[in-house]
């Protein structure tokens, strides 16, 4: 493996729920389709899956575990996290985002994740205000001092920051966490 963090969203969320249990591309296809399980957070059309999976075995993150084979069609490869694929996938689930824009995709893949994980996400969404609180800040700063577009511009911008900041700490109330 040589540069795990640079992998896509889509290669994450495969790693991801590979390590969760030795699995097939076609249950992966299934649960990434539109109208999948998590295809309704972010979806991956199936070449991208199948694609993913090629790259992870690539870069030594899964293996193929085994086979099946089946009269409908063509051998099915059961993958599985290799050690450094465990370790890569657990280290980003733990880490915020970024950029406040990456909220909507990777947290909220993120979260979905840990929540199928049975893992609680309130130390991500604390480690994810924090990074945010400062931009928010910035942001602030930078509406007094503006005029013209530029002042209609950051003012969306701090709405959106505003609304995210707001959802992240309703959900690192403990009753909200909980009954997610």
């Amino acid at each position: 493996m040589t540069e795990p963090e640079r992998l896509s969203l889509a290669e994450w969320l495969v790693l991801c729920l590979v390590r969760e249990e030795p699995t097939y591309g076609l249950v992966l296809v299934g649960l990434l389709a539109r109208d999948g399980r998590l295809g309704q957070v972010w979806s991956v059309p199936k070449a991208v899956v199948y694609r993913a999976l090629q790259r992870l075995e690539t870069l030594g993150l899964i293996r193929t575990a085994g086979e099946q084979r089946t009269s409908l069609g063509p051998v099915r490869s059961l993958c599985q996290a290799t050690p450094a694929g465990e370790a890569a996938a657990c280290a980003w689930l733990s880490t915020p985002v970024e950029h406040p824009r990456d909220v909507r995709s990777e947290l909220m893949v993120k979260l979905a994740l840990l929540d199928r994980s049975g893992i609680d996400s309130r130390d991500l969404l604390q480690a994810q205000l924090a990074r945010l609180l400062p931009v928010a800040a910035a942001l602030d700063d930078r509406l007094r001092a503006s005029t013209g577009f530029e002042h209609t511009l950051v003012l969306w911008r701090h709405e959106a920051m505003t609304a995210t900041v707001r959802f992240l700490e309703a959900l690192t109330e403990p009753s909200e966490v909980r009954a997610r």
